[in-house]
C-alpha cells in the first residue's frame, strides 16, 4: 500500500458518516434505510482495513496485526456485554456462541480464504512454523478448556461450569493468552516477523509520521465501533430475513460474526495476495486467540457477579467440526508452506460448517 503525505479526505469522512448513519437510525427511518446501513457497514470496514495497514506499517509487525486484532475483539466484547446486560439470563449462551462462529470462520473460511488466494498468485507460499505452531497450541489448550470440558465435568450438570471452575478457567484463559502476547511481541517476537522481500515496495515504503499514525489509530478505533454497531443495528432486519427463510436462528450469530471480523479478513486477504502471509497468519489465528482469551475472562466475571448460569459447551456436531478445524488446520501450518491445496480444504470444511448450521 502506497502511503499517502496526508490522510485522504474519504478515509475522515466515512466513519464519521457512519456514525451519521448509525444515529439516524435511532429514529426509526423505516425497512429501507437498512440499505444505508449496509453501505455505511461496508465503507466502515474498508476504512478500516486502510487506517489498520497505515499503523502496522509505523509500529512493525508483529504489533500492527496484534493492535487490529485486539481492538476488533475488545468492541465485540464491549458489544456481547451489553447483550448479556440488556437480554438477561435469556443470553447465556450468547458468548458461546459468538466465540465459537469467530473460531469456525478465522480457521476455515479466513485461513482458508487467504490460502487459496494466495496460492493462486503464488503457486507456493512460506511462513514463519514456530509462530504458527505456538499459535495453534494455544488456541487449541483455548478452545478445548472453553467450549468442550463444560460438557464432561461432573461438579454440575453440563453444558455448564460450576463457580468456582468457572473462575478457574477465566484465570487460565488470561494466563494463556497473556503469555501468548508476551511470546509474540517480546520473548520470540522473530517467530512472527515475515520474510521482508528486497522487491516488496509496500514493506520498505516510507514510514508515516507519527501525527498520521495517531490520527488512523483514532479513526481505525471509530470504523470498528462503527461497524460492529451497524452490524448489531441490522441484526433484526437479518433475524426477520433469515426467519421468512426458515433458516435457523444460529445462522444470525454466524453472519454477525462474519460481519465483525471483515476488517482482519479483508486485511489478511490482501496480504496473502501481495505475498505475505505470515501476517495473514498473524492476523487470523492472532484474532481466533483473542477472542477466546478477552471474551471467555469477561463474560465469566458477568456471570459470577449476576448470579446467572453461563452455558459455554458446544453440542456434540460443534465439537467435531471444531475438532476436525484444529486438527485440519494444525496439519496444513504443519510445514511452514501451502499450496491451493490447503486452501480448498479449510473452505469446504467451512462449507459444510454453514450448511449443517441451515441443515442441521
Amino acid at each position: 500500500m502506497k502511503i499517502p503525505p496526508n490522510l485522504p479526505l474519504w478515509s475522515i469522512a466515512t466513519p464519521i458518516a457512519a456514525w451519521l448513519f448509525l444515529a439516524g437510525s435511532l429514529l426509526d427511518p423505516g425497512a429501507f434505510y437498512a440499505i444505508f446501513l449496509t453501505l455505511a457497514l461496508l465503507g466502515g470496514v474498508l476504512t478500516a482495513v486502510y487506517h489498520a495497514e497505515i499503523v502496522a506499517h509505523r509500529i512493525g509487525e508483529p504489533f500492527g496485526t496484534l493492535l487490529l486484532a485486539l481492538a476488533v475483539t475488545l468492541i465485540e466484547v464491549a458489544l456481547i456485554v451489553s447483550l448479556m446486560l440488556a437480554g438477561g439470563e435469556v443470553t447465556a449462551g450468547l458468548a458461546r456462541d459468538t466465540v465459537f462462529a469467530a473460531i469456525m470462520v478465522i480457521l476455515n473460511g479466513i485461513i482458508g480464504l487467504c490460502l487459496l488466494a494466495g496460492a493462486s498468485l503464488h503457486k507456493e507460499q512460506s511462513f514463519g512454523l514456530q509462530g504458527a505452531s505456538t499459535s495453534l497450541a494455544t488456541l487449541a489448550a483455548l478452545a478445548i478448556l472453553t467450549l468442550v470440558l463444560p460438557n464432561f465435568t461432573s461438579t454440575v450438570v453440563g453444558p455448564y461450569y460450576s463457580a468456582s471452575q468457572l473462575g478457574f478457567i477465566a484465570v487460565i484463559s488470561l494466563v494463556l493468552y497473556g503469555t501468548f502476547v508476551l511470546v509474540q511481541t517480546v520473548r520470540h517476537r522473530d517467530y512472527f516477523l515475515p520474510e521482508i522481500a528486497v522487491s516488496d515496495e509496500d514493506v520498505h515504503a516510507p514510514l508515516p509520521s507519527d501525527k498520521m499514525a495517531w490520527m488512523s489509530t483514532v479513526l481505525l478505533l471509530l470504523c470498528l465501533g462503527a461497524v460492529v454497531l451497524l452490524a448489531k443495528a441490522l441484526a433484526p432486519t437479518l433475524e426477520h430475513a433469515v426467519a421468512v427463510a426458515g433458516a435457523p436462528k444460529a445462522l444470525v450469530g454466524i453472519i454477525i460474526a462474519m460481519v465483525v471480523l471483515l476488517p482482519e479478513a479483508v486485511a489478511a486477504f490482501r496480504a496473502a495476495r501481495a505475498n505475505r502471509l505470515q501476517t495473514s497468519i498473524n492476523l487470523a489465528l492472532g484474532s481466533a486467540l483473542a477472542s477466546i482469551g478477552l471474551t471467555i475472562p469477561v463474560v465469566a466475571v458477568i456471570s459470577l457477579v449476576t448470579g446467572w448460569s453461563l452455558s459455554l459447551g458446544i453440542d456434540a456436531k460443534s465439537t467435531v467440526l471444531l475438532l476436525l478445524s484444529l486438527m485440519i488446520t494444525t496439519i496444513s501450518l504443519g510445514t511452514g508452506r501451502t499450496t491451493i491445496m490447503q486452501g480448498t480444504i479449510h473452505l469446504v470444511i467451512f462449507a459444510v460448517y454453514l450448511f449443517t448450521t441451515i441443515v442441521p
